[in-house]
């Protein structure tokens, strides 16, 4: 059975939350996934040497990732080294404004990981004209729209996906064996 982790940050407006729950809904819908969802003040080392694969969410601050989920890193990161390697990870964020930086805290995010030894990934598929989670899953504030909630959701399905190809075997959880549209047309 795949394990993920949802692990995010999220301000007091709590758009990273309200996106990291989206990612977790994502997930469960592969049948057979175990999904846990923490935020960084309640996640323990336990949680991400637990998990097959993670979705990392921050709040975009200032164009780069929150101070508290770049701590979270900071403070453990010597009690994981080489516990994360080949692990799977994907990323998201929410910022203040379409342009506020967030496809580039994913992209930091996705470095993060990548120090750990991960094996991050995009997703190919639009879900809506103009929307896909290239480099990860991105909001202007809260996920409000259908588009951006199923951007949400397509990024937690494809992390559950992609462990259960490659952490359990399963070929037919492969994203090309999907039943959903993979490309809403993006004209």
């Amino acid at each position: 059975m795949a394990k993920v982790l949802v692990l995010y940050e999220s301000n007091n407006r709590g758009y990273t939350a309200d996106m990291a729950a989206l990612v977790a809904e994502g997930a469960k819908s592969l049948e057979g996934v175990d999904v846990r969802v923490r935020s960084v003040e309640d996640a323990g080392e336990d949680d991400i040497c637990w998990a097959d694969g993670i979705a990392l969410g921050s709040p975009t601050n200032l164009g780069g990732i929150s101070w508290r989920m770049k701590e979270w890193w900071d403070t453990r990161s010597f009690d994981l080294w080489g516990a994360l390697d080949g692990k799977l990870g994907c990323a998201f964020s929410s910022s203040g404004a379409w342009g506020g930086g967030g496809e580039q805290t994913c992209m930091a995010l996705n470095t993060l990981m990548m120090n750990f030894g991960m094996l991050v990934f995009g997703v190919t598929d639009y879900v809506a004209p103009k929307m896909a989670p290239h480099y990860g899953a991105i909001c202007a504030g809260s996920p409000r729209t259908e588009a951006e909630q199923e951007m949400c959701r397509r990024l937690g399905r494809r992390l559950a996906e992609w462990c259960a190809v490659y952490v359990d075997g399963v070929a037919a959880a492969h994203p090309s064996q999907a039943s959903y549209d993979r490309a809403v047309q993006h004209g």
